[in-house]
C-alpha cells in the first residue's frame, strides 16, 4: 500500500512535471524501483509541500542548483518544463540560469541554456535559428 507521502508526492510530481516527471518514474520501475519510490516521497511528498515558497520560486530555485551543478542536463530539462507549468515566464528562466554565470560560472551556465533553449523550443516559446 502507498503511503501519504508517496500519493502526495505522486499528485505534485503531476502538478509540476506532468509526463516528463511520470516517464522518469516509469523509466526507474525496471532497474530501481526504490529509487522511483524515494524520488516521488521524499521531494516531491516531502520538500515540495513545504510552506514558505510558492511553487514557482522552488522550481526557479531548482532550475538554478541543476544549472549550477552543470552536469544535470536531463533534470534540468525536466524542471525548465516544470517551471513553465507552473507559471514561471520564460525571462525569468533565462535570467536564473544567466545568474548563475557568477556562481558556478560561464561553462555550467552555457550548458544549462543551451537546454533551457531546447526546450523553450520544444514549447514553441522561440523559434529554431
Amino acid at each position: 500500500m502507498n503511503s501519504q507521502r508517496f500519493t502526495s508526492g505522486l499528485e505534485k510530481l503531476h502538478e509540476i512535471d506532468g509526463e516528463a516527471g511520470k516517464t522518469v518514474i516509469d523509466s526507474l520501475q525496471s532497474i530501481a524501483p526504490d529509487l522511483a519510490k524515494y524520488t516521488i516521497e521524499f521531494p516531491f511528498g516531502d520538500i515540495y509541500q513545504r510552506p514558505g515558497l510558492d511553487l514557482q520560486k522552488r522550481e526557479l530555485v531548482t532550475v538554478a542548483a541543476l544549472a549550477a551543478l552543470g552536469h544535470c542536463q536531463p533534470q534540468l530539462r525536466v524542471h525548465t518544463h516544470g517551471a513553465l507549468n507552473v507559471g514561471c515566464q520564460p525571462d525569468e528562466i533565462v535570467e536564473t540560469v544567466i545568474q548563475m554565470t557568477v556562481y558556478a560560472g560561464f561553462p555550467a551556465a552555457l550548458n544549462a541554456m543551451f537546454t533551457v533553449k531546447e526546450v523553450f523550443i520544444e514549447r514553441g516559446i522561440i523559434e529554431t535559428e
